[in-house]
């Protein structure tokens, strides 16, 4: 006989609600994590994720390995106290130069949010720092102090300026939330740093970076050396892609630069773009900096291209040959740097197949600390998966397995040599930008370097590497560590390095709309 129908109601209500069950058992998760993922409406970066030591003081208490989410569970008292030290404490905000010292070097900016004509007459719509972008090259000599006035006319979302490579005091780093608000309409902020070490460097907004940087709002900034050295020519180059179009000093196709037959000439090269940029030369060249550090006894490079990633820079040094003709630097493949006398020809070659390695490039020579026994040894593993950042779901940069907000803090004491692991399996290149410091590369997959020191602040690092590096925490604050392509920082990609004794009173979002990435 079939079932009666009392049995079938029966059967029926068990189906449902065995369906309600399972329903639940996916929707309160979901929904957990959904809670848990979103920020709120202003936070510190201090409440960001867990505290870890690296093995230093404070690794042992379980509060140090407490992972939390920003937007659920923020971190007890103790928990900062813990990570700020026992001793008296230092505000982001008054690690500056000293007020009283006398500008070497004045420099004042406007920025602008509107139409751009670039240097080849392209007219778009972007930034512009005193109606130009690339804005002002910014120069000083080593030693001298630099002081530079921002007025925002009309950047509807505010701007700062940070300073790319040079390890300024914290209160000087420009990022939005972290050293200082957001520079709103109509205001003004004063920048303040000593130009230490002579380089390659440049500038720009970390106020919705992954916006304003793309649509111009930049520029370079050159320290020479207190004793330059004679017969060598600079020549700038900042590489951009604006609309699609990549550009060389705003300008697209071959750009001219004037020098002499048999001259040399020091090409300073500057990604400002988001990623990776193949560089080489149709003449032998030498590198003989990287990052705004000089190479050790660089040799000369022949049939090889050199990786310039996202924000660094690469200094090539060429020679002009005596006939009359010119060297051509390609930048990325679709722009050139032709160097010689004015309407000289260069050939143009194609894209070497070797890549300049700079493991065993140049000769060692010491670096100042011993890297054999760090303070401080933390990880930095990069990776992929789904889950929700900020209440949206979707796949997401992770660092150790986890997801923005509930990402590491790493914890260092004034004077500790830190090593840090880069790991990357995501499936893209990342080049990574630590603010405030430089740090030596050890090795990378297991291969230790054996040339010349190679210092950084802008690291690429492709998927399926892992480099070991290491640095002197010798510049107190609070440091972004982050991805310089801007747009993967923004979903997510960042860290901060904390120094123990410091704190910040700076909030993301709030008033000034802070939004570092």
């Amino acid at each position: 006989m079939p079932p009666g129908p009392d049995r079938r109601r029966g059967s029926g209500r068990w189906r449902l609600a065995a369906a309600l069950v399972a329903a639940l058992l996916v929707l309160v998760p979901l929904g957990w994590y959904w809670q848990a993922s979103s920020l709120p409406s202003t936070y510190s970066v201090m409440d960001m994720g867990y505290l870890d030591f690296g093995g230093g003081p404070g690794s042992a208490s379980p509060a140090g390995d407490a992972h939390h989410h920003v937007g659920q569970v923020p971190p007890s008292p103790s928990q900062h106290q813990r990570a700020a030290g026992d001793g008296p404490t230092v505000s982001v905000a008054s690690l500056r130069p000293a007020p009283t010292r006398a500008a070497d070097v004045e420099v004042d900016l406007v920025a602008r949010q509107g139409p751009v004509t670039l240097a080849d007459g392209r007219r778009i719509t972007g930034f512009t720092l005193n109606g130009t972008s690339p804005g002002p090259t910014i120069e000083a000599t080593e030693g001298q102090l630099v002081q530079v006035t921002v007025r925002n006319d009309n950047v509807a979302e505010g701007m700062t300026l940070h300073w790319h490579g040079l390890d300024v005091p914290n209160g000087e780093d420009g990022v939005a939330g972290v050293t200082q608000d957001a520079v709103l309409p109509g205001h003004t902020f004063t920048y303040r740093f000593v130009a230490d070490v002579a380089g390659t460097y440049w500038y720009h907004s970390h106020q919705v970076s992954h916006e304003q940087v793309v649509g111009g709002l930049f520029g370079a900034l050159l320290i020479h050396p207190a004793t330059p050295a004679r017969g060598v020519l600079d020549a700038l180059a900042v590489s951009h892609v604006y609309d699609g179009r990549s550009t060389i000093n705003g300008r697209a196709g071959d750009v001219a630069q004037v020098a002499q037959p048999g001259q040399t000439v020091r090409v300073r090269v500057v990604n400002t773009d988001n990623g990776p940029s193949e560089v080489w030369s149709s003449a032998p060249y030498r590198l003989v900096a990287v990052d705004a550090r000089d190479l050790h006894e660089p040799g000369q490079v022949t049939g090889q291209s050199v990786t310039v990633t996202a924000g660094g820079r690469a200094d090539l040094e060429v020679q002009v040959p005596e006939d009359g003709t010119g060297v051509r630097v390609v930048i990325g493949g679709s722009s050139s740097l032709v160097v010689g006398p004015l309407g000289a020809s260069a050939p143009s070659p194609s894209q070497p197949k070797g890549q300049l390695d700079l493991l065993t490039y140049g000769t060692p020579t010491p670096v100042g600390f011993k890297t054999s026994r760090p303070d401080r040894s933390f990880d930095y593993s990069i990776g992929r998966r789904p889950g929700f950042v900020n209440g949206k779901p979707g796949l997401w940069w992770s660092v150790n397995g986890h997801l923005l907000p509930n990402l590491p803090m790493f914890v260092v004491s004034e004077g500790d040599v830190v090593k840090v692991t880069i790991s990357n399996h995501s499936g893209d290149v990342h080049p990574m930008h630590l603010h405030g410091h430089h740090a030596v590369v050890l090795s990378r997959d297991g291969k230790p370097s054996t040339g010349s020191p190679w210092w950084v602040d802008s690291l690429n690092v492709r998927d399926g590497e892992t480099y070991v590096v290491a640095f002197l925490a010798d510049n107190p604050g609070i440091w972004m560590d982050h991805c310089h392509n801007l747009k993967h920082a923004a979903q997510g990609l960042v860290t901060h390095l904390m120094y123990e004794g410091v704190t910040e009173p700076f909030r993301v979002g709030g008033k000034a709309g802070n939004e570092p990435e």
